[in-house]
């Protein structure tokens, strides 16, 4: 039985500690959608969308309303596009691009994810034009996000397309004067059931439709961690813990009912703690009120290793259907404490790599400088595909190089994307590595059958 109490405490957490529903992302397949003609499959893609997702705003907003649960976005993801539409016979997918930003647009959902390729072991044909259509497909849209699935621990890196996708960014930046950027991710082990853009695709085992759910709540952690001071560790893992079950659970009662309501599949529920550049909303201030003077200090990872495992064992035990990333982000630009330490040089690129390996996914929203070279971001790329190949963990690499700005330049996305620092770079040329090509191998912790 709910308690006085717990109702109070969670009227607190939502009125002063940020705490939201940071997304309702229904996933839709469109593997009956595909036909040689573009123009009827992009009407079939238009019209699948638009039919299932006709009700999804308005079912979140009535259970905003009626729950007082702030529910932040509502968003839809969808089959990755190069699997979809590859029997089209074009080799230009920027017509499903549009098809899918039009149907966004029709439903009022801020994204929609899924212009998406997994070339992890290989291209095929529909993968090609796909990624070679990225960077005008982003600069025609508005709503359309876009990932590519370069590495998997079962079948390693494929540097073919880890090159490949340094000059994709590259053009992406010049053709949208790096906004584009924040709309698509690199991923090494992308998950099939992430709500979270801008990476977020509807996997090819998941079920026709289905709703899944991704919470927040970093100013909740925060604020519960400020009534543990000078505690040891294990007492700061136990509050974690707890904070992170209640904030799931609240999660897990918004999907159930957008699952009733809707009609739809209730899939999983993402307990990642994703922050946004409202003062008091951050994962670094959570950081820094375990004792770091600032995010990037010797002893952030540890930090940040404790807090991403104290999430994850807080939120199963509220959820059996716990899935997507599940953790702490880390996004620059979305993070007003990582913003901070960027600017006054505490946190770098190479300490946030370091980081990347004990949380949810990867380098997140990083500025660059303009001149930053196609083959250098093809090396973070590779190296934090590395970490999530090894490590048998999702990483990702969104990394906007800004044409005209150099470091101490500041870029503004606005709302939740915030702005971003440009952060310098190691200058030493990776050119002659990214050149070499073929794939690097699975590790041998991928031989477990």
């Amino acid at each position: 039985m709910i308690t006085t109490n717990e109702i109070l405490e969670t009227i607190d957490m939502i009125s002063q500690q940020h705490l939201d529903i940071r997304t309702v992302t229904m996933g839709i397949s469109l593997r009956d959608c595909g036909h040689p003609d573009v123009n009827t499959c992009c009407d079939k893609i238009y019209d699948k969308i638009t039919k299932l997702a006709e009700k999804l705003v308005k079912t979140g907003e009535d259970i905003e309303r009626e729950f007082g649960i702030p529910i932040v976005n509502k968003r839809v993801s969808v089959t990755p596009i190069a699997i979809a539409c590859e029997c089209c016979d074009t080799e230009d997918y920027t017509p499903f691009a549009l098809a899918l930003d039009r149907a966004a647009k029709e439903i009022g959902v801020n994204f929609i994810g899924g212009f998406s390729a997994l070339v992890q072991k290989g291209f095929t044909v529909g993968d090609r034009r796909l990624i070679a259509s990225i960077p005008e497909a982003l600069a025609k849209t508005e709503r359309v996000c876009s990932s590519v699935n370069v590495a998997s621990t079962k079948a390693g890196i494929n540097m073919d397309a880890v090159a490949l996708m340094g000059r994709i960014i590259k053009r992406t930046a010049e053709m949208t004067n790096g906004q584009g950027c924040a709309k698509l991710v690199v991923f090494a082990n992308a998950v099939e059931d992430n709500p979270f853009m801008a990476g977020a695709f509807h996997g090819v085992g998941e079920p026709e439709c289905v709703i899944n759910v991704g919470v927040s709540g970093p100013g909740v952690v925060h604020s519960a961690l400020t009534k543990c001071k000078g505690q040891p560790f294990h007492v700061v893992a136990e509050t974690i813990k707890k904070t992170a079950f209640r904030i799931t659970r609240m999660g897990e009662l918004v999907a159930h009912e957008a699952s009733r309501r809707l009609g739809v599949p209730f899939g999983i529920v993402d307990l990642s703690l994703a922050p946004t550049p409202a003062v008091g909303d951050s994962v670094a201030d959570i950081l820094e009120e375990m004792g770091l003077e600032s995010v990037g200090a010797p002893g952030t990872t540890a930090a940040l290793a404790l807090l991403n495992d104290a999430v994850k064992k807080g939120g199963v035990m509220a959820s059996s259907n716990v899935g997507g990333l599940s953790g702490a982000f880390i996004p620059v630009s979305e993070d007003a404490g990582m913003i901070r330490a960027a600017e006054s040089g505490k946190l770098t690129i190479e300490k946030l790599e370091a980081m990347t390996c004990v949380c949810s996914v990867g380098l997140d929203m990083i500025a660059l400088p303009g001149d930053t070279t196609a083959e250098t971001i093809s090396a973070i790329i590779a190296d934090e595909s590395a970490i999530g190949m090894i490590n048998q963990k999702t990483t990702a690499v969104r990394v906007i190089p800004v044409p005209g700005m150099k470091v101490g330049d500041r870029l503004d996305f606005g709302g939740l994307l915030g702005s971003a620092p440009i952060m310098a770079v190691n200058p030493a040329s990776p050119r002659v590595f990214i050149d070499r090509g073929g794939r690097i191998p699975a590790p041998l912790n991928s031989l477990k059958n």
